[in-house]
């Protein structure tokens, strides 16, 4: 059982393949017939980077399923999709795969440096450790390692040297998949030699001509894309499908909006659609939405949809990018969060951690990491729009932020605390007052506001602050004679008011505290809150002004 060469074990996608509770396996097979249309082609060198959870891992290992020798890979795909393809068995197990998981270089390097008595001349860092251990491997297999010995140029780690021994020796290209490709660009961020090093590294196996002979497919994947040198890609060979240029393969990572409903018909999920589509839908890839699948797989194994973003990936790295504050950085993620688009240039992102010179990388990055989507804004290419996905990114970036010491200096959390303030101490024209600020914020749009609807998503933007981590918030809630427009319940019952909001378009603010009166939208909580606020809101279109009346209930 070989580690790197043909490894055997079963692995990520074998496991989801495997399963008897399907509906938490979403078959992403055909992906297989693309690679298999590109083998031995020009196009066979590929870059596919996403988000940390993303299915990455699971792509590479299916993969590696398919095209190693070592599996029976019949067993493993005749019941999914790629079984129905012409090209299926022609490729079916018939490859030597390199396969390498920079994360199990890294924890085996960081061992190797640990224990004094394993050293070994000329392995000076991880890139000489990454060479070293392969070509152990390859040696493992006697014919191998005698070709290899044969060679007194290869030396100890040079990989792509005794690949090409390999290949010629054998006649048989190799598919190579390394799965984390950028980690080094990541953990060893300031090592610009390492990183140098490690580029070098990949240009000798894939840039020359000898070299791009050994292998009939080469697939990278990780976070980020191929590192720039100002404006060129240290590995132009490749073809690159990232966040920011999807295209064609934006619906095999990720789910589709098709197979979230799928999943929500099994009688294993008690979770509705809308539910998890509020939750994980909204990265939008060449114009399909996709939803976040670990997060989906969670939500529907433990039937809640809550953020499991937060706990799954690092936020050191977002808190130090919204911190470097270029051009008012700051202000506009807190926009993003309350709804707002924001335009950058990614066309000058050199793809790495360091290289963060302007707004633009940040944004650039952070579509990258996951923390936003993007969509296109037409033009020439290279400019997109920057937005907040779902509820789970929002929330995991509301945890961010209200963890920054410069948090309550802010204008929007001042506005949103002033807001809440006003409303229990029922200052009517206060109120008023703020909602049209926040209706002139760039987080709400002027040309949708046209409905109730409209004015709903103005207030609670505006209370989006204020009311985190204290009240629950519930829109059109059944209570009394019908479904009041807009319910803040507090979370922990005792002298907190519960605040009952009602909603008119060129109406009066009269009318809807009459509403709220008729239908007796209290009633269902008055049992439980002893104190209780209604407020009546209307917005007029002849006026441009908001409207408000507040009381409190006996």
């Amino acid at each position: 059982m070989g580690n790197f060469l043909n490894p055997d074990k079963e692995n990520s996608f074998i496991t989801l393949a495997n399963r008897k509770n399907k509906y938490l396996f979403v078959d992403k097979t055909n992906f297989i017939e693309i690679t298999n249309n590109r083998l031995n082609e020009d196009n066979r060198f590929l870059a596919v980077t996403r988000p940390r959870r993303f299915g990455k891992t699971v792509t590479a290992d299916m993969l590696l399923a398919y095209y190693s020798k070592k599996y029976d890979g019949k067993k493993i795909f005749d019941e999914l999709d790629i079984s129905k393809k012409d090209s299926y068995e022609q490729h079916l197990n018939k490859y030597n795969v390199i396969y390498i998981d920079m994360n199990s270089i890294k924890d085996k390097f960081i061992s190797y440096k640990s224990d004094k008595t394993l050293y070994i001349e000329a392995i000076d860092d991880i890139v000489d450790f990454l060479q070293y251990i392969v070509i152990k491997e390859l040696k493992e297999n006697k014919n191998y390692a005698e070709q290899i010995e044969k060679e007194p140029l290869i030396g100890k780690k040079s990989l792509s040297s005794a690949l090409e021994v390999v290949c010629k020796y054998t006649g048989e290209p190799f598919i190579f998949i390394m799965d984390e490709w950028d980690l080094i660009y990541r953990e060893y961020r300031n090592e610009t030699a390492l990183q140098e090093k490690f580029i070098e590294f990949l240009r000798g196996l894939f840039k020359s001509k000898s070299g791009q002979g050994c292998f009939a497919l080469a697939y990278l994947t990780g976070i980020l894309p191929i590192k720039k040198y100002n404006s060129q890609s240290t590995l132009n060979n490749f073809k690159e499908y990232n966040m920011l240029t999807p295209e064609p393969f934006e619906t095999y990572f990720g789910f589709t909006e098709e197979e979230v409903a799928e999943i929500v018909k099994s009688p294993d999920c008690t979770l509705s659609y809308q539910e998890l589509k509020k939750w994980y839908k909204g990265y939008k890839l060449n114009g399909i939405d996709i939803y976040n699948p670990n997060s989906v797989v969670f939500a529907v194994s433990r039937n809640e949809c809550i953020s499991y973003w937060s706990k799954t990936s690092s936020n050191e790295e977002v808190v130090r990018l919204i911190n470097m504050d270029f051009d008012g950085i700051k202000n506009d993620v807190m926009n993003l969060i309350e709804g707002a688009r924001v335009v950058f240039d990614f066309s000058n992102f050199q793809n790495d951690m360091v290289t963060i010179n302007n707004k633009n990388d940040v944004f650039s990055l952070l579509v990258c990491l996951g923390y936003l989507g993007c969509s296109d804004v037409g033009g020439d290419g290279n400019y997109k729009q920057a937005y907040v996905p779902n509820k789970e990114i929002k929330y995991a970036l509301m945890g961010i932020i209200k963890g920054q010491e410069w948090f309550e200096r802010i204008e929007n959390i001042k506005r949103s605390e002033s807001l809440l303030k006003a409303i229990l101490e029922l200052d009517a024209t206060t109120v008023a007052t703020l909602i049209q600020e926040v209706h002139n914020s760039p987080a709400v749009s002027l040309l949708d506001y046209n409905d109730e609807e409209s004015l709903t998503y103005c207030v609670m933007t505006g209370l989006l602050w204020s009311t985190l981590g204290k009240y629950i918030t519930r829109r059109e809630e059944q209570a009394g004679k019908g479904r009041a427009d807009l319910v803040y319940e507090p979370m922990l019952n005792g002298t907190t008011p519960l605040i009952l909001i009602e909603f008119k378009y060129d109406s009066s603010a009269e009318e809807a505290i009459a509403q709220i009166k008729k239908q007796e939208y209290f009633k269902r909580y008055s049992g439980q809150y002893r104190n209780i606020i209604i407020v009546g809101i209307n917005y007029s279109t002849k006026t441009k002004d908001h409207q408000c009346l507040i009381e409190k209930l006996d």
